[in-house]
């Protein structure tokens, strides 16, 4: 007869999200909206994509060296690139670890 699998309990620690604080908190406010809007007009296509020769729409404004908490590296607009989802994706887990640790971005999908 099957077993129930284990139960997941949650660490007593504080998790990953409560250590680093919410987006508000890491400058992500109405004040990042507003340049993210801008930033995104001016900028309305993937660079990656563009690269890669195709044609994408930017959903996300990157910060291509991670702040890490910088206000500076934060807000300096040389710093920035527009990204579509995917990329941005594949940029965050490949930088942060996880499932993308060894993963480069790819063009499989057209």
């Amino acid at each position: 007869m099957p077993t129930r699998p284990p139960i997941h309990k949650a660490s007593k620690g504080r998790t990953h999200d409560q250590i680093r604080g919410s987006a508000a908190s890491r400058g992500y406010d109405a004040r990042w909206r507003r340049a993210r809007l801008w930033f995104l007009q001016q900028n309305p296509l993937c660079v990656e994509c563009l690269k890669a020769g195709r044609t994408e729409a930017a959903t996300v404004v990157d910060h291509i060296e991670p702040h890490k908490g910088d206000v500076e590296k934060f807000w300096n607009v040389k710093k920035w690139q527009a990204l579509c989802a995917r990329h941005h994706n594949v940029k965050t887990a490949t930088q942060d670890g996880g499932f993308g640790r060894n993963a480069t971005p790819t063009d499989e999908r057209r």
